[in-house]
């Protein structure tokens, strides 16, 4: 016939492909985007939604009340710690940073603090040392703590004691408006007090015995310090070499500076004039090793 040929089809065409023929069809499905809503409407939405939200926060904050609001709001401070990196690595086992409950001391609180005790026998000078040590204004040494007896009549009370010093709690004319960099105070090796008006006469056939007692009492004294960080200041390094002040200075770690003094010399006379039986002793010490003490131009 001579009309229009159809289109052939595969051979092995089943229901399956003739499916899938027709998925493929552009003209299959006709689907349509949907129309849009409204401004006006998407709006009202969104108001309502908003109101909603307040209404419902406003109800949970009456509901916790005040008390609740600070649980949820709670602000903490948070303290910086003191820069430390300023103190030397060596330094900082005995850097200190005290905390007094007897003032505030928070514009120097990040300031360390060293802690001395100047440990000492008397007419060694000890008085002169502390008080050209006290002239420094970051300086407080507190004198002789100990010198009375119920501070010292138990471990308890010298503790006691020491902790109020080194806590910056001591009061004292050596407290300073200043921050203080280095805090101590002074222990007698002995309490025994010696006037100025008094003009002993010496044992000398015992003299030279006490003298090396004498020397190993210091002795001891210095070995017992052997793993203690200190500093040993003679009478004689501040007569003649005023450089040592600078040395326990930097010991203390304050800034240099000059020091001075109005400690009053008690003794100005020459030994000669102030011992009893100094012909004796002249005698008994000449041309041993303690004859260095004859001279007397160091102590006048």
């Amino acid at each position: 016939m001579g009309g229009a040929k159809a289109e052939d089809k595969p051979a092995a065409a089943t229901a399956e492909d003739d499916w899938c023929y027709q998925f493929g069809n552009k003209n299959a499905f006709d689907s349509k985007a949907p129309k849009k809503s409204p401004l006006a409407l998407r709006v009202v939405v969104f108001a309502m939604t908003v109101l909603c939200g307040i209404s419902i926060w406003s109800m949970c904050m009456k509901q916790l009340g005040s008390d609740g609001w600070s649980r949820i709001v709670k602000i903490e401070v948070v303290e910086q710690p003191c820069n430390k990196s300023t103190v030397p690595p060596s330094e900082v086992q005995f850097a200190h940073y005290p905390q007094p409950t007897t003032y505030s001391r928070e514009e120097c609180k990040c300031n360390a603090v060293r802690f001395f005790a100047i440990i000492s026998s008397q007419r060694s000078g000890s008085g002169w040392f502390e008080t050209l040590l006290n002239s420094h204004m970051n300086v407080s040494s507190n004198g002789e703590i100990f010198s009375r007896k119920e501070r010292r009549s138990n471990i308890s009370s010298i503790v006691n004691a020491m902790d109020r010093v080194y806590s910056l709690d001591w009061n004292s004319s050596a407290s300073k408006n200043e921050c203080t960099a280095a805090i101590g105070f002074k222990w007698m090796l002995n309490q025994a007090h010696i006037l100025a008006r008094y003009k002993p006469r010496l044992n000398t056939s015992s003299l030279i015995r006490k003298l090396k007692q004498a020397d190993e009492y210091t002795r001891d004294a210095l070995e017992n310090l052997n793993n203690t960080r200190h500093i040993t200041v003679y009478y004689e390094d501040i007569v003649r070499n005023r450089t040592r002040l600078l040395d326990a200075l930097d010991f203390l770690g304050v800034p240099r500076r000059e020091l001075a003094s109005r400690h009053v010399k008690i003794h100005t006379k020459p030994l000669s004039e102030q011992i009893e039986n100094w012909d004796e002793v002249y005698s008994a010490l000449n041309g041993t090793q303690y004859e260095g003490f004859l001279n007397a131009a160091d102590y006048t």
